[in-house]
């Protein structure tokens, strides 16, 4: 096979609307079958809520939520409803808008190609959105970076989707049964999918929840799917973010990093989504403000744990068999968001723009019937390291 000189060979006739399939026929071939059993999954999930005192509660939330999309001209400077500059609220939107734009700038400087497009959505009385998707560039076939402030009212069956420790904070609040539960959440997520196959995909999120004054914690972190290992590169990133979480505290990054590898697991393969990183939740056992200021320097990491691996690798050459492994695992990666991702369902159970929830999923992804990497292949050799993971740093 000969190897393409030139990244955007192979992956030029990307397309949002293609999907490939089978070990026959060309790299590229359609099949919708799988986005049909994703949304039967989706679907079930939120049925199960039918057979619940609040399940026309839920409908209301999930379906009768009015959303306005706004010109790039129309974007508020504030998306909360919180008065208070000073507000933990307020604090964590400028933050995260802070660092969306940053991180836009950082990446269209290394795509040299690509602009990120700017889209504003609000909903009255809850809050909204902005959403920054960069598409068909030279280096990343598609980013996109995801604000979102949202105040509002959800059944206390859609917060079990929001947290693991969903029964806690009820309890806490002495809701009754049928009570519908306050919130309110600051959230910044980005997914980033490179075209050459050695340029790993990144995934970040942070987030601020709160309930009510006495039930709130901080979320988020980052992680790194290659298809390719490089040890220099995952020492690098693990590296970077471990003398982040040391600052704070030295257990965080050997408690985060195998929270991760808990969390990002495609349960029915067996496998990780990616190589790891950090991730954390519910994280409220010191005060806000140390809190808010690890979650800062955690998103201010993004753009040196990830950025140099890109400029590194961005002008590989590649076949096409390395390609078409890049596509099997972003059908793994699909697979992930689709079903397990928590950050996904709680969009879809609290009413969410569905532009923006599905904005993670890969333009092109392959699934191929019983396939195995050949042993002694680069390919398997990182396909193991998704069923037993290690560490790196």
């Amino acid at each position: 096979m000969n190897a393409l000189s030139n990244p955007q060979q192979a992956g030029s006739v990307a397309s949002s609307s293609v999907l490939a399939s089978s070990s026959q026929g060309s790299l590229f071939a359609p099949v919708g079958a799988f986005f049909a059993g994703c949304a039967v999954a989706v679907a079930a999930l939120a049925l199960r809520f039918t057979s619940k005192p609040q399940a026309a509660d839920f409908t209301s939330l999930a379906v009768g939520v009015v959303t306005e999309d706004l010109t790039g001209e129309e974007i508020p400077e504030v998306l909360g409803d919180n008065p208070d500059p000073n507000s933990i609220e307020r604090r964590m939107e400028a933050m995260l808008r802070a660092g969306q734009l940053k991180i836009c700038q950082a990446i269209e400087e290394s795509d040299g190609k690509a602009k990120f497009r700017a889209d504003a959505w609000k909903s009255p009385g809850r809050g909204g959105g902005i959403s920054r998707v960069l598409a068909d560039g030279k280096v990343w076939e598609k980013a996109g970076i995801n604000l979102s402030v949202l105040r509002g009212q959800m059944p206390q069956e859609a917060l079990y989707a929001a947290t693991e420790k969903a029964g806690h904070y009820l309890k806490r609040m002495n809701l009754k049964p049928g009570e519908p539960v306050p919130f309110s959440v600051a959230s910044l997520s980005c997914v980033m999918h490179p075209r050459n196959p050695h340029c790993p995909t990144m995934h970040f999120n942070y987030r601020y929840f709160e309930l009510d004054a006495d039930n709130w914690w901080f979320a988020g972190g980052t992680d790194i799917t290659p298809v390719y290992l490089d040890e220099e590169d995952m020492k690098h990133f693990h590296g970077t973010y471990k003398k982040v979480c040391d600052k704070y505290d030295k257990d965080f990054y050997r408690t985060f990093k195998k929270w991760r590898t808990n969390t990002f697991l495609i349960k029915h393969r067996g496998e990780t989504r990616g190589l790891g990183g950090i991730f954390f939740d519910d994280l409220n056992d010191r005060d806000k403000d140390t809190l808010f200021k690890f979650a800062e320097e955690c998103l201010n990491t993004v753009v040196p744990a990830y950025v140099p691996i890109i400029e590194k690798h961005k002008a590989d050459s590649f076949t096409e068999e390395q390609k078409r492994w890049q596509l099997i695992r972003r059908g793994r990666y699909a697979e992930f968001n689709l079903i397990y991702d928590r950050g996904t369902i709680f969009g879809l159970k609290a009413g969410g723009r569905i532009e923006s929830i599905l904005m993670t999923i890969p333009e092109v992804a392959r699934w191929e019937y019983l396939h195995e990497p050949e042993p002694g292949t680069e390919e398997h050799k990182i396909w193991q390291l998704f069923k037993n993971p290690r560490d790196f740093v």
